[in-house]
């Protein structure tokens, strides 16, 4: 069975017994806080049971690494809206230990994308048109650092209010144990 047939199937099983009554809740978090944290598989559910959160309790923005690298791209856009639409009153940055950017070439992965049918003629086009694709698939070094950069983007862009800490936090994968990077009461 495809995948997509696996999850339909599923999903009409579910809409069918009722289970989403368990997970009603509003669009406004509980909490009041929005989170941006990484895509990585094994935090789909240590991160909020590690930090106590239930459904409706928080609004959580995930993409690779947990970066924040565009001050005008969707990550921040999405913790905007959270904070001015969404009752949203801090913002968490929570990246991970042995997070797949860390260390990330973008050779590597230009080279993945180049065996799976990726032209140089579209690598040359991007070029062409002002983007730094190495620049853009380069992953970070240390997650602390990264996260550092991300809390800062957050913090200091133009249309955050003053009075929205901002916090830095890397987790482990493995035991959800929190190390704090940024106390955004203190800065």
């Amino acid at each position: 069975m495809k995948l997509l047939n696996e999850l339909l199937e599923y999903n009409g099983e579910f809409v069918k017994e009722e289970r989403f009554k368990d997970f009603t809740t509003t669009k406004f978090p509980n909490k009041r806080m929005v989170i941006i944290t990484c895509m990585d598989t094994r935090l789909v559910e240590l991160l909020p049971k590690a930090l106590n959160l239930k459904n409706g309790d928080v609004k959580i923005v995930k993409n690779a690494g947990a970066l924040v690298t565009h001050p005008f791209g969707s990550i921040m856009r999405s913790v905007l809206v959270a904070v001015y639409q969404l009752q949203a009153d801090e913002v968490f940055v929570i990246g991970h230990h042995d997070c797949g950017m860390s260390g990330m070439k973008a050779d590597a992965v230009i080279e993945s994308m180049k065996e799976r049918g990726i032209s140089d003629d579209a690598l040359d086009s991007l070029t062409y048109s002002g983007i730094d694709v190495k620049d853009w698939l380069n992953g970070f070094e240390r997650v602390e650092d990264s996260v550092a950069h991300s809390v800062h983007m957050v913090k200091k862009h133009p249309l955050m209010p003053n009075d929205v800490p901002v916090h830095g936090l890397v987790i482990h994968p493995d035991t959800g144990k929190l190390d704090l990077v940024i106390d955004g009461y203190q800065s």
